[in-house]
C-alpha cells in the first residue's frame, strides 16, 4: 500500500523523508520487519519499541513511526506522532482496508463467562446459517481455520489482518472476547463493533489495573467510547458494576437478569449435574430453552447470549436449536468423569469471585464432599491469592493448594499467601499420607506438583464425591520460570481416574 494512502487519518506531528513509497506491511516486532516494512515503535509493558528501531531498521524496514524523539538515518522515513499504540490500530485497519466494516462484529467483555458466551454465540449463529468467526481465549477459529490464542485479544494490527482474512473467507459475524488489557491499551479502537456485552465484573488483573475501579473504568471505555452510539449495549444488571455501567450511561441499553426485572428475563429454572432448564422472557414473549451446561452462572451467560441474539432478529426457535446444539465449553466446568466415578470437573476460575461461583453451584448437587484442587498464577495479581483460599476453604469439604503457572515466582511463596486466606477458616491442615483416610472435618492440604495434587485428589475421593480441579481450564501448558511446558489438567484428571478404576497409587 503506498505510505501516503496509508496515513491518511493519522494523527502526524511531522514527517521527515519520502512518503510516495510502497508499504509492504506493519510490524511492531522488530524482529518481524522485512523489506519495506513500516514499523510502528511503541511502549510495551516490558520494552520500548524505541530501543528497537536500529534492529528493525537492519531487518529491512524502511519507515518509522516514531512518537518520542530518534535518531535519524538518511534513506528512511521517519513519522512522528502523538501516540504510537493508537496509530498502531489505525494503520493496520487502513492497510487491511478497514475489515470490521464488512462483518457484524460482537465483543464480549467482563472478568468471567466471557469465553462461554462466544460459544453460545457461535451455535445460536451457525445455527442462523450466519458463517461465524471466534476471537477468544482458547483460539482464533473459522471456516475450519484454527489458530492458536496466546493472548485473549490480539494487538490491533494483527486483530485487523485476523478480520480481514474472515472477511475474505466470507465469513459473515464475528464473536470476540474483549479484555481489559485489550481496551486499555487501544487494541480494539479502530473496530466497529455492532453488539456489546458486559457480563460482569470482580477482582482479577489488579497486578496491571491496580485497583477494581480502575478495572471497571477500562471496561466502561468500551460501551461509552469505542462501541457506537447505534450500537447495541448489552449488561447483566444483577451484576453491582452492571448495574453502575447502566446508570452512569445516558444511551439506550438491553440488560438481562435472574434476581431482578430486566428486558431478557427467567420466569422459572431448574439446575442439576445434568444442565439447566430455564423459561426465557423476552419483549417478543416466552419460551424455554435447555443445556447441557451446568450452574446458575452458565444461566447468565445463556442469557447474554439469548439477548444478543434477540437484538440481531434472530428467531427464538433457532436461538433455542444453537443454545441446545453446545455440549460443553473446553475447560468452563467440563465434566472428565464417567458413571461411577466421582464427577471430576475441570474449570478455568481463576479469580475468587469465579471460584466462588463454580463451588456455590457445585454444592446445589453434593452428596458427600467437594474437594478443590487449585494454585494462583505467579507474576500476576497477588491480592486475590488469600481471597481464593479462603472461598476454597468455606466452600470445599477438602481444598488442595498446588501450582498454578508459578512463571517466575517461587510456587511455594504464592501456596504461602494462599495460606494466609485459608488457615483462618479451615480446622485442620492435612499432610499428605494422612489424605487416604477418611476426613470428617474441613481441612486442606498442600501438594505443590500440580500432577501429584489433581492425581491425590482423584484417586482419594469417594464415587459420591465432587472435585473440582480449578484455576487453568483449557489451558495445555504450565509456565515454570519462563518455561511453557506440557502440560493439562483434562488429560492428568482422566489419567488420575483410570488409576483409580485400576487400584493403582502413586
Amino acid at each position: 500500500m503506498k505510505l501516503e494512502v496509508l496515513l491518511r487519518n493519522i494523527d502526524i506531528l511531522n514527517v521527515n523523508g519520502d512518503t510516495g513509497g510502497t508499504v509492504a506491511d506493519i510490524c511492531y516486532d522488530s524482529r518481524k520487519c522485512g523489506t519495506d516494512s513500516l514499523f510502528v515503535a511503541i511502549g510495551g509493558l516490558k520494552a520500548d519499541g524505541h530501543d528497537f528501531i536500529a534492529n528493525a531498521v537492519a531487518n529491512g524496514a524502511r519507515y518509522i513511526v516514531h512518537e518520542k524523539e530518534v535518531s535519524q538515518r538518511a534513506g528512511l522515513t521517519y513519522i512522528r506522532v502523538a501516540n504510537s499504540r493508537r496509530a498502531l490500530g489505525r494503520l493496520g485497519r487502513n492497510f487491511y482496508r478497514n475489515p470490521t466494516s464488512e462483518l457484524c462484529l460482537v465483543g464480549v467483555t467482563g472478568t468471567n463467562g466471557k469465553t462461554t458466551v462466544t460459544y453460545l454465540l457461535e451455535e445460536i449463529l451457525r445455527a442462523a446459517g450466519c458463517r461465524v468467526g471466534v476471537v477468544g481465549t482458547v483460539n482464533y477459529r473459522y471456516n475450519g481455520t484454527l489458530m492458536p490464542s496466546t493472548i485473549t485479544t490480539p494487538e490491533s494490527v494483527d486483530l485487523q489482518q485476523i478480520f480481514r482474512d474472515m472477511a475474505d473467507a466470507g465469513v459473515t459475524h464475528v464473536v470476540m472476547e474483549v479484555s481489559s488489557h485489550a481496551l486499555d491499551l487501544a487494541r480494539v479502537d479502530e473496530c466497529q463493533f455492532d453488539i456489546g456485552i458486559f457480563t460482569n465484573l470482580s477482582q482479577d488483573h489488579l497486578d496491571y489495573h491496580h485497583t477494581l475501579e480502575n478495572y471497571f473504568v477500562a471496561k466502561k471505555r468500551f460501551f461509552l467510547e469505542i462501541l457506537g452510539g447505534e450500537r447495541v449495549m448489552i449488561v447483566n444488571r444483577d451484576d453491582p458494576w452492571g448495574a453502575k455501567l447502566l446508570d452512569g450511561s445516558s444511551r439506550q441499553a438491553v440488560s438481562f437478569a435472574i434476581d431482578r426485572a430486566a428486558d431478557i428475563a427467567v420466569d422459572s429454572f431448574d439446575l442439576s449435574t445434568g444442565g439447566l432448564r430455564a423459561a426465557v422472557q423476552t419483549r417478543a414473549g416466552r419460551f424455554s430453552v435447555s443445556s447441557p451446561l451446568i450452574g446458575k452462572f452458565n444461566l447468565y451467560n445463556i442469557l447474554a447470549a439469548v439477548a444478543a441474539a434477540v437484538a440481531l432478529d434472530i428467531p427464538e426457535a433457532v436461538i433455542r436449536r444453537g443454545i441446545e446444539s453446545l455440549g460443553s465449553v473446553p475447560g468452563r466446568l467440563e465434566k472428565v468423569s464417567g458413571a461411577g466415578e466421582p464427577a471430576v470437573f475441570v474449570d478455568y476460575a481463576h479469580t475468587d469471585d469465579a471460584l466462588k461461583n463454580v463451588l456455590l453451584n457445585l454444592s446445589e448437587f453434593k452428596t458427600r464432599r467437594i474437594i478443590t484442587v487449585f494454585g494462583c498464577g505467579g507474576d500476576r495479581d497477588r491480592g486475590k491469592r488469600p481471597l481464593m483460599g479462603n472461598i476454597a476453604a468455606r466452600l470445599s469439604d477438602l481444598a488442595i493448594i498446588t501450582s498454578d503457572n508459578p512463571r517466575t515466582e517461587n510456587p511455594l511463596t504464592i501456596i504461602d499467601e494462599i495460606e494466609e486466606g485459608i488457615i483462618p477458616v479451615s480446622l485442620r491442615k492435612y499432610r499428605r499420607e494422612e489424605l487416604s483416610h477418611d476426613l470428617e472435618e474441613r481441612g486442606y492440604s498442600v501438594i505443590p506438583d500440580r500432577e501429584d495434587a489433581i492425581t491425590e485428589a482423584i484417586l482419594i475421593a469417594d464415587s459420591a464425591d465432587i472435585v473440582l480441579v480449578a484455576g487453568k481450564g483449557h489451558e495445555d501448558y504450565q509456565i515454570i520460570g519462563t518455561t511453557r511446558i506440557s502440560f493439562d489438567d483434562s488429560v492428568v484428571a482422566k489419567e488420575a481416574l483410570r488409576k483409580r478404576a485400576a487400584g493403582e497409587r502413586t
